[in-house]
């Protein structure tokens, strides 16, 4: 099932859209900012520089949305044969042996990414195989770096055999401000790299399950950009 991938000419791969996942919070926000600076315009007189300050404040807020629901269209160049890709942007806050005991049920490498507020927040298949676990489990909503979150706060997994018959799990968790994971695969599908799986609104982490042999490729604190970064091969 390993693809090669043409290259892709650097403005269409640079080439930025909003995720279909924002639209309803971008339109609701943008009604509700024109609204106040509507209402700040008019009462610029009395409010000085107070209106400009409001209006200011709206437009960087709404700026920040903006931000927040970027899609970039990628596409990963590697060969995808036993390749781990990083499932989000953001940074390497753990590489560890953990116990995993909700599918499992021993020993895995766990790679995490946390994703902060600036970062773009659709997340990508990590390798190419068939969808065979999806489950979503409600929990808390402790701050997504904790390492207790990967086990306490709402989450969503995917698991992925891949053509080597090597199971992995991607792991969508919220973070202190998430309240909603959007995860895309159904169980019985073939996945490749390159595929969204899934879109958490407002600050989080994914965490990767990886056989303990695995051969990772990335280092703590490490930036990670999603369906780009390169982050283990599998043995």
């Amino acid at each position: 099932m390993s693809k090669e991938k043409p290259l892709i000419h650097n403005k269409r791969r640079n080439k930025i859209r909003l995720h279909h996942e924002g639209k309803h919070s971008l339109l609701y926000a943008g009604i509700l900012g024109a609204i106040i600076i509507c209402l700040a315009w008019f009462a610029k007189e009395s409010l000085c520089w107070g209106s400009y300050i409001i209006i200011a404040i709206v437009l960087v807020v709404y700026g920040i949305l903006l931000n927040f629901f970027r899609c970039p269209i990628r596409m990963f160049n590697g060969p995808t044969n036993k390749s781990i890709v990083a499932p989000a942007d953001g940074h390497i806050v753990v590489i560890e042996e953990v116990e995993e005991m909700e599918y499992f049920h021993d020993k895995r490498l766990m790679i995490s990414i946390f994703m902060s507020l600036t970062n773009v927040h659709a997340n990508w298949i990590p390798c190419d195989g068939t969808v065979v676990k999806v489950a979503h489990q409600d929990g808390n909503y402790l701050k997504a770096y904790l390492p207790k979150a990967s086990t306490e706060n709402e989450r969503s997994m995917v698991v992925i055999r891949t053509p080597h018959g090597v199971e992995v799990m991607a792991r969508q968790i919220a973070g202190a401000l998430a309240r909603r994971i959007v995860t895309y695969p159904k169980e019985g599908e073939e996945c490749f790299i390159d595929d969204h799986m899934g879109f958490i609104k407002f600050g989080s982490r994914v965490d990767v399950y990886l056989p303990l042999d695995s051969e990772v490729l990335v280092k703590m604190g490490q930036a990670t950009v999603g369906d780009e970064t390169l982050i283990a091969r599998l043995k």
